[in-house]
């Protein structure tokens, strides 16, 4: 099961970081139509205001393609470009009401607010089903060609799970909060590109994890995994979800659409099989089909000095490249009906260098319920969130799951000057904590505890307009172990940060890192762990046309 699951996380890697890749180069090549295409914009949004106001008539929806109306490949151009210009970029927190939006299916940006029925259909729950089973089916044959003992199940094997009971294993911590993710988001993602809306798809995922539990290999079923699974798989799965229905276009053709439906595959690739299955991948239609919000991508790349000695400050220890990524999808400030999800933040970091460890960190939050509003100058979200939170480095282990309330603000105090705050504190039914010390233990069994307990996170950027951004985050955790050593950790990981912009959406950024551990165990003296290190790094910010800001800590 290592095996398998290693070879999940580095799929996971590549799907990622492929991703990254990718997008910057569709904005730049949208970009480019931008600049070339001034006057066809103009022209057409003029005419398209004009005969919504002037004649009061019902126009067709900017985003549909006419037929005998030129080239697909020419129209798609003006509607990307017409629709740019709608945007929160002249000032607001929102773009402001335009003739061309019809707000009763449509965000303010010209969206859909939910998925077409009419193309995305839900299907039989027997469909969605038979596909988690084959998950399942698949994954236990890959165990059994890279001859994992436990994946050689039969009717002794679903006895024995079935008598013995549950318990909490001792997988590797990667398995455990990354490996098991993921497949739950494959899970999730069988219904949830058939049709299912986001709280539909979550019995599916939970499904597929006891399927496997019971009868998918020979280890008795985990509480952690039953856990793990479906609901940090659900996270995954709803952003992935989210990120390739903001790839895809059935209203592209050529190697456009192609270069579409391979990067919405390397995204969320149960989607894209079940696209072929049902004749999407290949289907044309006149309008957009999909949900989509704004996406703002960031892209760091550097080097980070780990420091070994405890509270040094470029100290003894190794020196890695690093790449970071983070996606900001949606209007925190639009004010619409929210859903889950529709505003999230996903940052991920690659390490390159010393050690084993590539995906040294994962971290998020989406979005479950929640509204807007506004005080004075004062923009304001609030609402329930879900938090995702994985640490896996050579200094420590921490991954979590949180269910809690949060806020995220704005304050412009000029026009370019602006403070984006966010707080949330939330309950957390289920962590792993390492138990380790030493930084270079790359142990194969558990080495981390099992706990419950409360987080809170502080986030806040102040934007100097394109000139620098300073930025802290803190995290704190207080962890109360039920499987491990008795007793309660205290966890805070402080991140100043500073950018300056030295070109267009290019800025050099030094951030400082801190991560405090306070272990107060049962019968035992108290134990302080100090580790820190240092990051350069050059961010490049691709900033949607669309939407304006660098929101939160970035």
């Amino acid at each position: 099961m290592p095996a398998v699951v290693y070879s999940i996380r580095v799929l996971y890697a590549i799907t990622m970081t492929t991703l990254y890749f990718l997008v910057p180069f569709v904005i730049i090549f949208l970009l480019f139509v931008l600049l070339t295409n001034k006057l066809k914009i103009i022209i057409l949004a003029g005419l398209l205001f004009s005969s919504t106001c002037l004649f009061a008539q019902t126009v067709t929806p900017i985003d549909t393609i006419k037929p005998g109306n030129g080239p697909i490949k020419e129209q798609l151009k003006d509607i990307k470009a017409a629709k740019k210009t709608i945007t929160d970029s002249t000032g607001g927190n929102e773009p402001k009401k335009s003739p061309l939006i019809d707000t009763t299916i449509q965000n303010k940006y010209g969206d859909l607010l939910n998925d077409d029925i009419k193309y995305n259909k839900k299907y039989p729950v027997w469909k969605p089903a038979v596909e988690v089973l084959g998950i399942d089916v698949f994954t236990n044959a890959l165990d059994r060609a890279l001859q994992q003992d436990f994946s050689h199940i039969g009717p002794a094997s679903w006895k024995y799970n079935i008598q013995q009971g549950w318990e909490w294993d001792s997988d590797r911590f990667g398995i455990n909060f990354i490996g098991h993710p993921y497949t739950g988001s494959m899970y999730f993602n069988a219904a949830r590109s058939q049709g299912y809306n986001y709280w539909q798809s979550i019995p599916f995922a939970i499904g597929g994890s006891l399927l496997w539990e019971y009868f998918g290999e020979t280890t008795r079923p985990s509480y952690n995994d039953v856990i793990n699974t479906p609901v940090n798989g659900a996270f995954l799965g709803e952003m992935f979800y989210r990120v390739s229905s903001n790839i895809l276009d059935d209203r592209a053709t050529g190697g456009n659409r192609v270069f579409r439906e391979i990067a919405a595959g390397l995204i969320d690739p149960v989607r894209e099989l079940n696209r072929l299955l049902e004749g999407k991948a290949s289907r044309h239609t006149t309008t957009e089909v999909y949900q989509k919000e704004p996406l703002n991508v960031t892209i760091f790349g550097g080097v980070h000095k780990i420091n070994t000695d405890q509270k040094t400050f470029f100290g003894n220890g190794p020196t890695n490249a690093l790449i970071n990524v983070q996606l900001d999808y949606g209007n925190p400030f639009e004010k619409i009906d929210r859903k889950p999800f529709d505003f999230f933040k996903f940052k991920t970091e690659f390490s390159f260098g010393s050690g084993r460890k590539i995906l040294d960190n994962v971290l998020g939050y989406g979005i479950l319920v929640g509204g807007n509003t506004n005080f004075g100058k004062l923009a304001v979200l609030y609402g329930a969130f879900q938090y995702y939170d994985y640490f896996d480095n050579n200094s420590f282990e921490l991954g979590a799951i949180g269910f809690g309330g949060g806020l995220f603000t704005k304050y412009p105090f000029t026009k370019d000057i602006i403070l984006y705050t966010s707080l949330h504190t939330a309950f957390v039914p289920l962590a792993g904590n390492s138990t380790r010390f030493d930084p270079t233990d790359t142990a194969q069994y558990r080495d981390y505890t099992y706990n419950d307990g409360l987080e809170v996170k502080l986030e806040s950027s102040l934007v100097l307009g394109k000139y620098a951004t300073v930025s802290v985050a803190y995290y704190n955790y207080a962890l109360h172990t039920f499987v491990g050593p008795a007793g309660t950790n205290y966890i805070n990981i402080l991140k100043p940060r500073i950018t300056v912009g030295i070109a267009k959406n290019i800025s050099i950024g030094i951030e400082h890192f801190v991560y405090f551990d306070d272990r107060y165990l049962k019968n035992l003296a108290p134990i302080y762990s100090v580790r820190t290190e240092q990051k350069i790094f050059l961010s490049w910010f691709l900033e949607d046309p669309q939407r304006k800001g660098r929101y939160g800590y970035d």
